[in-house]
């Protein structure tokens, strides 16, 4: 008789889900799947709304990555009015996504995942927490909290707050910078450049205590998808897409972000309020393809700036190809973390940085637009039709989390073979299991339009229901 595991909730991760495992009727892992069990439904709830309000709207999605929201929606109104935004704007908004990468790659590498890191995945789970941390290694937290920190106080410069601020507005951003707080930024980004590189050292010598979670975690064959620049630079703003394929040949490269449907489906299953993307020449569910830190680093020709660029050729040592294990997302929001405080370097040297030129203003012109960008978890589409009034009519999102369903889906089926070998959940394999999911650093508050309660649950079931254990 198949048997299922459930582990709920599943620890350090955004948001509310459960893991469910089921074995077949010689107890050998039939399948592995994580299911988002909240509702947001922003989709909906965003028809009949002025376009004026969507930036500020779309940010409620989620209190981490909020900036990419409103980029992503910012760049869909400024179609929409088919105005061209100030240089300036563009500038500015650049640098806001800067400290959100670095806050937000903070938050997963060292709140979230370093525990599992520093203390071990075999560690008593309850001292297995930032907690923990801060008692083992002191200098590392701190490390942490500054360098999260740094990201926040760029924002609340820039936009007058951390959480949801709303200097993003269509056609533009609605607040200069001022000298003052340009410099003061300045003078934040060297200690910000010693943490992170100070950081990748610890993490680089500590790949091989976990060459085992390397082998297992995700670690397959996929297409990869990210943003470029016209040289094919990593691009988090403005780009256009490129696809390569599990040996590294681009697939898809400049693609207009407005094509975008021409190449990526959408499937709905019945356990989850997660949509599930697909690759459309490839089909459902066999098109898998990832998008996040290490997608980026995969599908581009260089970081374009020298510290990070450096970290990338140590980073395409590690295969012979694209690098396929989700453990090494990891070591790439580091060097993401890195390249935002180089840019945002170069972008605060800019003269015309404190220019007050910031913003066009426009009716709506067109009834339909379209915004990509790349946020801390992955590539972001806000896809939007509005009638004659400016009245949003229609609201497509595919968030990072969406993207990488499907890839999270046969991570957990990795782990789960790998590791499970009896009828009962143990901590190893729950540690494990649990440990894949935030290599992905999923926002489950990002990607839902579902019902639910509590964080993510883990259970064993039979193949007719019949419920193991759970966690």
């Amino acid at each position: 008789m198949s048997q299922q595991f459930v582990i709920e909730p599943v620890s350090r991760i955004e948001g509310h889900g459960k893991i469910t495992i089921t074995l077949d009727d010689l107890g050998q892992v039939a399948d592995a799947r994580l299911h988002v069990t909240q509702f947001r439904g922003f989709e909906k709830f965003c028809e009949g709304r002025p376009l004026s309000e969507m930036v500020s709207l779309v940010q409620r999605i989620c209190g981490i990555c909020p900036i990419s929201h409103s980029l992503a929606s910012a760049k869909v109104c400024d179609a929409i009015m088919g105005v061209r935004v100030p240089d300036t704007a563009i500038r500015l908004r650049r640098l806001l996504n800067c400290g959100e990468f670095i806050q937000s790659h903070a938050l997963s590498f060292f709140y979230l995942s370093s525990p599992d890191l520093l203390l071990g995945l075999d560690s008593p789970p309850a001292e297995r927490n930032i907690l923990g941390l801060m008692k083992s290694n002191p200098t590392f937290a701190r490390d942490g909290i500054r360098l999260r920190r740094i990201g926040q106080q760029m924002i609340e410069w820039l936009a007058g707050k951390r959480i949801h601020p709303t200097c993003v507005v269509p056609g533009g951003v609605n607040a200069p910078l001022s000298p003052e707080h340009r410099q003061a930024m300045q003078e934040l980004i060297p200690e910000g450049l010693e943490i992170v590189q100070r950081t990748l050292l610890l993490f680089k010598n500590m790949l091989d205590s976990f060459r085992e979670e390397i082998d297992t975690f995700a670690n397959f064959p996929t297409y990869f998808m990210g943003l470029v620049d016209s040289e094919g630079r990593l691009e988090h703003v403005d780009g256009k897409l490129r696809v390569i394929d599990a040996d590294g040949n681009i697939v898809i490269d400049q693609l207009d972000c407005e094509q975008y449907q021409e190449y990526i489906g959408e499937a709905v299953e019945e356990d989850s309020f997660l949509k599930s993307p697909y690759y459309k020449p490839l089909g459902y569910p066999d098109g898998i393809y990832r998008v996040g830190p290490a997608a980026r680093l995969n599908v581009i020709s260089s970081c374009g700036t020298p510290l990070a660029d450096q970290e990338l050729v140590e980073f395409r040592g590690l295969s012979t190809g694209p690098v396929l294990s989700a453990f090494h997302n990891h070591y790439a929001r580091l060097i993401e973390i890195l390249y935002s405080l180089e840019m945002a370097e170069r972008l605060l040297a800019d003269p015309d940085i404190l220019n007050d030129r910031i913003r066009a203003f426009a009716q709506p012109n067109y009834p339909e637009g379209i915004g990509v960008v790349e946020a801390p978890r992955g590539t972001l589409f806000h896809h939007y039709k509005a009638d004659d009034h400016g009245l949003i009519t229609w609201v497509n999102l595919i968030v990072a989390t969406g993207n990488n369903n499907l890839a999270m889906n046969r991570g957990l089926f990795q782990v789960a073979r790998h590791y499970l070998h009896s009828r009962q959940l143990t901590d190893d394999v729950i540690s494990r299991l649990q440990a894949v999911i935030r290599a992905f650093d999923p926002c489950l508050s990002c990607s839902t339009h579902s019902l639910g309660e509590k964080g993510i649950v883990i259970e064993l079931i039979t193949a007719d229901g019949r419920m193991l254990d759970s966690f």
